[in-house]
């Protein structure tokens, strides 16, 4: 079985714009049931009414509120529960009042015997204020099954049976265009509100959001841009570019606009003299709709950004790696007060504890491990194998030992070599087990405040890294993007994360190729304006470029030559002695001298200067 699209039904929503409320709800509901012509009968008309809409318009499970999409005066889109007995009323009672037999305060109803017309002459003023029949037909059957083999034609024709449609109520009521988008009519499943929120308004009823990610941020005359705009995807954003040219900057942008806080010094205009204001925009998507953007002013007397305590921040749980090795967390489940969710650690109070706010990788890992229930040590081994550097094989952890120095139990690594206390680590060991630890410590944390709110954990969280490829090997950097993608699995079965990950590696680059896709992740490059000088961020197609090398020479990384920069300067000069008519051989030999000290033996370049070399006479 299939159903109409969220594509098709947002269309129709739109085409029926124009359409009266009267024709989408009191027609249809009289239609379905039959209402004669002429020969009035009991007929509930506030509780048919009522019925109908509870079945077509109740598109939000979570409001009592009815969505209509038909022409409205004030734009009010959403109506009252009251509304059958109320508005629709007075429009059934007075506005269309000669449309029907009907006495007032009684229960007889029936169509009088003109009552196309008299429709037609109240609601239908101009021609384009005809209903248009498919849009009619794909709005009310929305919900419904269709067999495989279904068109469009199949459900309009539905709907003319289902709601007896006359032919002359088909001319004179509605029209046949169809304006549909290029786009598949059904879909495999039922179409839900999430599918559909983002492209509507929300219900006035509408609980807050509990959880979120960043949608957009634009950057207006702050730091080293004149002007940046980002607009992100739900799953994995990559941002590139040289050093200097903002990716950190940025990211410490994206975390204050998601949590009003910044982790260090905050973001300063471009022009210090004030003659351009400055400005940050950004826009918080929720499970089911996108937050209005919120646009913050600098505010050149206060020297700090215009941002009032009910600002929206995001009500999710955010964790942050920092370039210098620092790291923050977001929480607001932690502190219900505004603006004091968040916490920026070191890495050495990361590993140690700091005050009551954490207690440190080295006592929660030998607490975890020692618990009967190994929760949440379970999850922490699976995340740390998940993230384990392929030439040492999977992180395993070892039983706690006692140091010279140092009272606590330690915890420890198994490596094939023997078992290692983790203050002996590796800076590149150490930076993977103190994200793993940090991952699963936030989320563990975050259900536990939960727990005590009594109310549900987010099903989505942001994750940041910076340099994510810092401190480690080549080998690591080829598998640690996609490890950290498969780490949400491991936190829970339904939960999404977005990850915003900066980075300078094309190893990294070369690693995200087996799993970027470009529905649901995005690669963005900072780099410099041929026109201004200026930086500017561009959202880049992802093509797959392969072997590093090639990755080097991309547009990405936009190096010349996979080569040292003397290797490169020696081929180059070798290239342009081949361009001459009459090289001399002392610069032939000069410049295989350049050569044979920066180029490898088997070079590829070789063949090509040792021909010429040897047409022009020069003995190598």
């Amino acid at each position: 079985m299939i159903y109409l699209s969220a594509e098709y039904i947002l269309s129709a929503i739109k085409q029926l714009a124009s359409t009266h409320a009267f024709i989408g709800i009191t027609f249809l509901t009289c239609k379905k049931n039959n209402l004669p012509v002429g020969s009035p009968i009991e007929f509930m008309m506030d509780r048919q009414t009522k019925l109908f809409m509870t079945n077509v318009h109740k598109i939000c499970p979570a409001s009592d509120f009815y969505f209509q999409p038909y022409q409205t005066i004030k734009g009010k889109q959403w109506l009252a529960s009251k509304y059958p007995s109320s508005g629709l009323q007075a429009i059934n009672t007075q506005t269309f009042g000669t449309a029907f037999i009907h006495d007032r305060n009684s229960k007889l109803w029936a169509w009088s015997e003109d009552y196309v017309s008299q429709i037609k002459k109240i609601a239908i003023t101009k021609e384009e204020k005809r209903a248009p029949l498919s849009a009619m037909a794909v709005w009310v059957l929305k919900d419904r099954k269709w067999k495989d083999t279904a068109t469009l034609e199949d459900v309009i024709s539905k709907f003319i049976a289902e709601y007896h449609l006359t032919q002359d109520e088909c001319k004179e009521l509605f029209s046949n265009e169809q304006t549909f988008p290029n786009v598949a009519a059904f879909q495999p499943e039922p179409v839900s509100w999430n599918q559909l929120s983002n492209s509507l308004s929300a219900p006035p009823d509408a609980a807050p959001e509990q959880e979120g990610t960043l949608s957009k941020i634009e950057l207006t005359n702050v730091g080293p841009c004149d002007h940046i705009e980002m607009v992100l995807s739900p799953r994995l954003n990559i941002i590139t570019g040289d050093n200097g040219l903002g990716k950190t900057f940025l990211m410490d942008c994206a975390w204050w606009a998601l949590t009003n806080t910044w982790t260090g010094n905050e973001a300063r205009p471009k022009y210090a003299e004030g003659s351009k204001r400055a400005s940050i925009s950004y826009v918080i998507a929720g499970k089911s709709k996108l937050s209005k953007e919120t646009k913050v002013l600098y505010d050149n007397k206060n020297l700090t950004w215009k941002r009032t305590s009910d600002t929206a921040t995001i009500p999710g749980l955010i964790i942050y790696a920092l370039v210098d090795g620092s790291y923050a967390v977001w929480d607001p489940s932690k502190n219900l007060s505004k603006n004091n969710g968040t916490k920026v650690f070191t890495r050495k109070q990361v590993w140690n504890g700091y005050e009551s706010s954490i207690e440190g990788l080295i006592r929660d890992w030998v607490r975890w491990q020692n618990t009967p229930d190994k929760y949440p040590f379970d999850i922490f081994k699976q995340v740390l194998a998940e993230m384990s550097p392929p030439d040492m094989g999977i992180l395993i952890p070892g039983e706690p030992v006692r140091i010279p120095n140092d009272s606590r139990e330690i915890p420890t690594i198994q490596y094939p070599y023997g078992t290692v206390p983790v203050t002996n680590s590796s800076a590149g060991v150490g930076r993977i087990i103190t994200l793993a630890y940090l991952i699963v410590w936030a989320w563990n944390e975050h259900k536990e405040n939960c727990k005590l709110r009594g109310i549900k954990p987010d099903s989505r969280i942001v994750v940041m890294v910076d340099e994510l490829e810092a401190h480690l090997h080549p080998k690591w950097q080829r598998t640690i993007l996609p490890a950290l993608v498969e780490v949400q699995k491991h936190l829970a079965s339904e939960l999404e994360v977005q990850f915003i990950v900066a980075t300078h590696s094309p190893l990294i680059m070369a690693s995200s190729e087996p799993i970027f896709d470009i529905n649901i992740d995005k690669l963005f490059q900072i780099k410099l304006s041929t026109e201004t000088a200026d930086a500017v961020l561009c959202e880049e197609d992802y093509i797959k470029y392969g072997p590093v090398n090639t990755w080097l020479t991309s547009p990405i990384f936009n190096l010349s030559q996979a080569r040292a920069t003397g290797a490169e300067e020696a081929i180059n000069a070798a290239k342009n002695l081949q361009l001459e008519d009459e090289p001399s051989d002392a610069d032939v030999q000069a410049v295989h001298q350049q050569l044979v000290q920066c180029l490898a033996q088997n070079d590829p370049f070789w063949p090509r200067w040792i021909y010429f070399a040897e047409q022009h006479g020069v003995i190598l």
